[in-house]
């Protein structure tokens, strides 16, 4: 059996990012999101192993010391990681995950699983992104400018990623996404494993 590849989808705030990720995972077969742990306190309609998994400090702490995690950040007082065994499961059925994060994280997963492949979503402009984070209505003006700064600082990473999409046009950034998975998924060492015995007869003299 073919294994299913790790794919890293990080942008900045605004770019749209988890949008077109539930988007792609609803007509995208053989392929789940990642579900991180996390030491802050389960809110109401959250369920422990979909949304995430739900641990304390000290037992994120040893996961840390027995090198548990392909990533993991301190945030706001909580920790948050990826479980290297969570996602080796997964992709051990030929199953493909998408890991949600910061270009920080990135780096740290990079070096743990080079074979990873990585997107990085952009806005069109500035100005777009600006209107987007704007356009929520949730936030005040002292913090929708500190997003904006932060969202503009992480933009400069995006050359550390194998893949660059502009979500310019919804449906335009949607089938450039599909078809990241799609190409990956019939390189000559996957079709080699997935159709072994086909790919045999086919060149049986």
């Amino acid at each position: 059996m073919s294994s299913g590849t790790l794919y890293i989808i990080s942008a900045p705030s605004g770019a749209g990012k988890t949008s077109l990720i539930t988007k792609l995972l609803e007509g995208l077969d053989d392929a789940e999101m990642a579900v991180s742990h996390t030491t802050r306190a389960k809110r109401d309609g959250e369920v422990d192993g979909q949304h995430y998994h739900f641990v304390t400090a000290d037992q994120f702490l040893a996961g840390i010391g027995n090198d548990e995690f392909l990533e993991h950040a301190h945030v706001f007082a909580h920790h948050y990681g990826t479980s290297k065994k969570a996602v080796e499961d997964i992709t051990s059925k030929g199953i493909d995950v998408i890991l949600e994060i910061d270009w920080q994280g990135a780096q740290q997963v990079r070096k743990l699983m080079p074979e990873a492949k990585s997107i990085f979503i952009l806005p069109p402009s500035k100005a777009e992104l600006e209107k987007r984070l704007r356009g929520r209505g949730t936030d005040s003006d002292d913090v929708i400018d500190s997003r904006l700064a932060q969202s503009c600082a992480d933009m400069t990473h995006y050359d550390e990623f194998d893949y660059v999409v502009i979500n310019d046009d919804f449906d335009k950034a949607m089938g450039s996404l599909e078809s990241i998975f799609q190409a990956n998924r019939v390189t000559l060492a996957k079709q080699e494993k997935k159709n072994k015995i086909l790919l045999g007869d086919l060149t049986a003299s």
